[in-house]
């Protein structure tokens, strides 16, 4: 009985609107759990690299498996790092959607009716497709169709390494840059980051210029000698 009530009789737009601040809110606090825990992470990484880069200058014999395990964990570090902006990101994004949503409801009030908006379909479509969010913003975005601030259903949740879109192995330069970060004592000491052999000094090679004048000078003194003999 109640579901075909429901087909006929419009939702309460209170109820509409405390059901999707409910739904946004128990996302951006999943959200702060996320960024606090990859921050953790970050710290957690930041030093053991300080610990492992002490090991390889203490004990000669470990240096080459204590400096190897120093870069693996600065790239562990920059994936942590992309995670957080990506977390951040969301966060703000979920901000916006809840800010749009409220005034959807506020004209709602005023004009009688309420617009589809383009910005939050484009900020859910995109909420959506993150694994932390996925069910959640599915409920969302029905509750949002229902009332019409969205037109029509989002997408299916994408694969994790769709949504991360990154390579696998980061450049070396990225990783030499946040060694420089952290190891900055290390390196005003020796000049040269963990691994990276210190340059070596090339030979300057002779000048052809300078060649060829030593030649010449050999053929004359030759040219002279048989002079002198004849």
């Amino acid at each position: 009985m109640e579901t075909i009530k429901a087909m006929f009789v419009k939702p309460d737009p209170q109820t509409q609107i405390r059901k999707c601040n409910a739904l946004i809110r128990s996302n951006i606090r999943k959200l702060d759990r996320d960024i606090s825990q990859v921050k953790q992470g970050e710290a957690r990484a930041r030093n053991l690299i300080v610990q492992a880069d002490r090991r390889a200058q203490r004990d000669p014999s470990r240096q080459k498996q204590a400096l190897k395990e120093v870069r693996g964990l600065a790239r562990e570090l920059i994936r942590a790092r992309r995670t957080s902006a990506r977390l951040v990101t969301s966060k703000a994004q979920l901000n916006s959607v809840q800010m749009q949503v409220n005034e959807a409801f506020a004209l709602r009030k005023i004009e009688g009716s309420i617009r589809a908006s383009v910005g939050v379909m484009k900020d859910v479509n995109s909420l959506v497709r993150l694994p932390q969010l996925a069910h959640t913003m599915q409920e969302l975005s029905v509750e949002l169709m229902k009332a019409g601030i969205i037109e029509e259903m989002v997408g299916d949740v994408l694969p994790e390494t769709d949504v991360l879109g990154e390579d696998e192995e980061e450049a070396e330069g990225e990783v030499d840059k946040v060694l420089g970060e952290i190891l900055k004592d290390r390196m005003e000491k020796t000049g040269a980051l963990p691994s990276v052999p210190p340059p070596q000094q090339e030979v300057p090679a002779q000048p052809q210029e300078e060649e060829e004048d030593t030649e010449a000078m050999m053929d004359q003194m030759r040219n002279r000698l048989e002079a002198l003999r004849s």
